[in-house]
């Protein structure tokens, strides 16, 4: 009979605690082969504890809320469809690794649910803001959860008081983690619809790189709601029609001993994002609050109702927060004179950049200072236009801003023409807090580009 090998809990958690080491190292120990003792079986569909491996092509259903206990694994190899029947979820204790492929990506989601991607749907019926299961919720023993190339659907549902997720964390949200020793990487994949944050994350190392974040957060809710000493990179990520923002890092409820929050956010594409969260000051493309650093260089901001926000009260970690080169769109007087948030709106105290385009001296008045509240020099007002290949720049005749919130038929792909082109600041580095690994970490650190956005015309970056 043929011997196998099991990752158990204590081997990643000893490979997380070589953070001292070098990166060599630590990529070893994620490379440990890892093969499950025995397929999941899909001829009924899952309830309670689970382990094992989803094997490729197939179609699981969920029945229940389903756990991968501590020092368990679950693997799924590419083209696996789960589908939740009811508003259940998956509580990851121990590992959770998602290999979806480019040709053969997995699917979590709810079936026979048709999406609601007209122009001006109303998110009080769109199905895909209501939550129809409730999310990937990783426990503070869960040492590692790896998605590639899987689409995220419908995600949100609250937790009924009974579920066996509840203790793990009471709040739903599509994905969660909550290790501040663990490591989370999300890349190439999809996250489509949720009712809050799509994807929250208390603490960890985390790659998100190269995923798309579409029509989520009914109210209220950012494409990665970070906090708790979150470190690592958040990179050519295309985000359209969120209810807040884009990435939120903030250093909220960070334990002893955890490093503080610093994401290096970089190279995204962040489209119309703003308009169903209506408290003052709130929603948008980037924000940085509560003790948080990192760096916001070379994203493109297309009709976002507020740039990039730099909180000031609580404040963020200034001194070790870098941002420049950041591209913003704008259609409308509204956008314009909110590119750097006044603190009467948003208590920000954003900095203009002389690196950033527009060039903030011909659109800012004279004597403006951070924080103050200014109107615009409309000469600006769609005057910017990155040039897509096939985006809403400059809004299509007859929409609201609020309107545009799936990617449909875009394609947010540079035109040869584009100003976008060879414009980006490519002196600094990832932070690449990661293993790289083909299944037990990051496929790959992409560095900065030398374009603009989530889009390279060299082909790397974004691949959806």
């Amino acid at each position: 009979m043929k011997k196998y090998h099991i990752i158990t809990l204590n081997l990643l958690l000893t490979a997380i605690a070589f953070v001292s080491c070098s990166k060599t190292e630590i990529k070893d120990l994620y490379q440990v082969p890892v093969v499950i003792a025995a397929p999941i079986s899909d001829a009924a569909p899952l309830c309670g504890a689970i382990k094992g491996t989803m094997l490729a092509g197939k179609t699981y259903n969920i029945g229940c809320d389903v756990v991968i206990n501590e020092k368990d694994t679950v693997i799924v190899q590419e083209g696996v469809r789960i589908n939740f029947t009811g508003k259940f979820g998956i509580g990851v204790k121990g590992t959770f690794i998602c290999l979806g492929t480019k040709e053969k990506p997995n699917y979590i989601t709810f079936p026979d649910i048709t999406k609601t991607d007209t122009y001006g749907a109303s998110p009080n019926t769109d199905p895909a803001l209501q939550g129809q299961w409730i999310g990937i919720i990783g426990g503070a023993t869960c040492p590692l959860m790896v998605i590639k190339w899987t689409h995220i659907e419908f995600g949100g549902a609250a937790m009924p008081v009974t579920s066996p997720l509840v203790p793990i964390w009471k709040s739903p949200y599509p994905l969660f983690f909550q290790n501040p020793h663990g490591v989370l990487v999300l890349e190439d994949s999809w996250v489509y619809g949720s009712t809050d944050d799509p994807f929250r994350i208390m603490g960890g190392k985390i790659s998100v790189m190269r995923n798309t974040f579409e029509k989520c957060g009914y109210t209220g809710g950012e494409a990665m709601n970070s906090k708790a000493g979150t470190i690592g990179d958040f990179a050519y990520n295309l985000i359209i029609g969120m209810a807040t923002n884009g990435p939120k890092i903030s250093n909220n409820s960070v334990m002893t001993g955890v490093p503080s929050s610093n994401v290096r956010i970089y190279n995204n594409t962040i489209v119309n994002c703003g308009y169903r969260r209506a408290a003052a000051g709130r929603g948008g493309s980037i924000n940085f609050e509560e003790g948080a650093g990192g760096m916001a260089y070379n994203n493109i901001i297309v009709n976002c109702k507020f740039g990039l926000r730099v909180v000031k009260n609580p404040i963020a970690d200034i001194a070790n927060l870098k941002y420049g080169y950041n591209f913003t769109y704008a259609d409308t007087q509204a956008v314009a004179d909110n590119i750097y948030p006044s603190s009467g709106l948003s208590v920000a105290m954003t900095e203009a950049s002389v690196t950033d385009f527009p060039l903030p001296s011909t659109f800012l008045p004279a004597g403006w200072l951070a924080g103050q509240a200014y109107t615009a020099n409309p000469i600006i007002l769609g005057a910017n236009n990155p040039q897509f290949i096939n985006g809403p720049c400059p809004m299509p005749a007859g929409l609201n801003l609020a309107d545009i919130s799936t990617v449909g038929t875009y394609n947010f792909a540079l035109k040869p023409t584009s100003p976008c082109i060879g414009k980006a600041f490519t002196g600094f580095a990832p932070r690449a807090d990661v293993p790289v690994s083909l299944k037990y970490g990051a496929t790959e650190i992409t560095l900065p580009g030398r374009d603009l956005g989530a889009y390279q015309t060299n082909g790397t970056g974004n691949q959806h």
